[in-house]
Order: structure tokens, then sequence, then C-alpha cells
């Protein structure tokens, strides 16, 4: 699938032509992908979600990195963190999802729709939905699991509203370390802030990432960032 740009550069477009125009967005955003030999735009994003680039990603990743995801809502963030999990035991490893923000009900679902077999994950796959996720508590959780674990929080910032749990820095902190110790592979799904949609003409960076209180990113060891189908994956520096 080949676009003259970026798809969150014609979103941007389709945006700028809706306020010089007067249309609406969605009219606009349909204009957009007819020229790009599309019948509407949610063909077009729905023909673009579809090449995912999960298995790619996940051989970018090391054991020991601590990984920070971050999109708006609705992009995708949760999806790919399950998608690289899934890639992981498909490929041997083990995978881990804990989850503040869903039910068990939810995971399994969107588990079923990237077409996980559920069925059979039970030996593999590690799936914690109780209210005493933090760190702490998800290194015990992980302990025993063997090196190279491909383990998922679901979120950074809910990590930080428990108050019998460590300030966030803390808690970051001992995930890389266990994450080296132990040679896992860390992801921790992140918020950005809405400020983001309001200029967006590329993907988010750590810059965008929503800090209620104040986070220290530089103890990641790698960043991924979506927006509208679009992926980017890089170190930290």
């Amino acid at each position: 699938m080949r676009l003259s740009a970026p798809i969150y550069r014609l979103k941007r477009q389709a945006k700028l032509l809706s306020r010089r125009t007067g249309v609406p967005v969605n009219e606009a955003l349909n204009q957009i992908a007819k020229e790009e030999g599309y019948d509407s735009w949610s063909l077009l994003a729905s023909r673009y979600a579809s090449k995912r680039p999960a298995s790619h990603i996940l051989s970018e990743l090391e054991p020991g990195d601590l990984v920070l995801l971050g999109a708006r809502p609705e992009h995708g963030k949760t999806l790919m963190a399950l998608e690289l999990i899934t890639e992981a035991m498909k490929g041997g490893a083990e995978g881990a999802f804990f989850t503040l923000d869903y039910n068990e009900a939810d995971v399994l679902h969107r588990l079923q729709a990237i077409g996980s077999d559920t069925q059979n994950l039970s030996d593999v796959f590690m799936l914690d939905t109780s209210d005493d996720i933090d760190a702490h508590h998800i290194i015990e959780r992980l302990k025993q699991k063997p090196r190279g674990t491909v383990v998922a929080i679901d979120y950074l910032q809910i990590l930080d509203q428990r108050r019998n749990s460590p300030e966030i820095n803390q808690q970051i902190a001992a995930l890389r370390r266990f994450a080296k110790e132990v040679g896992h592979i860390i992801i921790l799904i992140s918020q950005i802030d809405r400020k983001y949609e309001l200029v967006a003409d590329d993907l988010p960076t750590l810059a965008d990432v929503r800090t209620p209180n104040p986070v220290d990113l530089s103890l990641f060891t790698k960043s991924c960032f979506l927006s509208e189908g679009e992926v980017k994956l890089e170190a930290v520096a």
C-alpha cells in the first residue's frame, strides 16, 4: 500500500482542507482518500491498519528493554501491545498483560480481534486485572517467568494514581532494573497529551506524553509512537 504521504499527514491535509473550504472534516477526509485511489477514508484507514508492523517492531526490541508505547485514544496502542505479546508467543516466548483499565473479557475480545487463539493461552500468557497493580506487584508476579517474556502494562499514568504506591519515577526505575536483570521486555502503554491533536503534523514524541506529575522519560530504553496507522520506534537518548 503506497500513499503519497504518511497517513497522519493526509489527515492533516484533510483538516486544512476543511478549514479552507468549510466542508465537514469527514467529507474532506473522503476527498483526500479518493485522491489516493480509495472510495472513502474509512476504506483507506482500514486497509492501512490491516498492515500492522508488530513483527518488525518486536524484532527491534531486545531483552532488558523498557519501552514507552504512546498514542492518542483509539489509535491502537492497546492492540499494538497485545499484538507484540502475541507475536512473541508465536515465537516461543511467554507473555503477560497487566491492566488497570480493562477487564478480562475486554482483553480476551481484543486478543480474538487480532486472531490470537485464546483457548490455548493458559500456559504461556498471564493476564492480571487486579486493583493492586504497581511496579512491586508486577515484579513479584514476573519473577518466575522465563527470560524474554514480553510484558505490557496498561497504562503508565494509572500507576501514578495509587496513594500507597511509590512515586512514578521510582516505579519506572524499578521496572527498568528488573527488566535488565531478568531479560524481559517490558512495555508501558502511555497516554498522549490532548494538546498534541491541536498542532499535530507528525507523530507524537516524548514531549507529547501526558505527565500529570513529572516523569523521567530517560528511564525508558525505547519509545514507540502511533498515529493513524503510522508507527515510529526509536531509542531514547
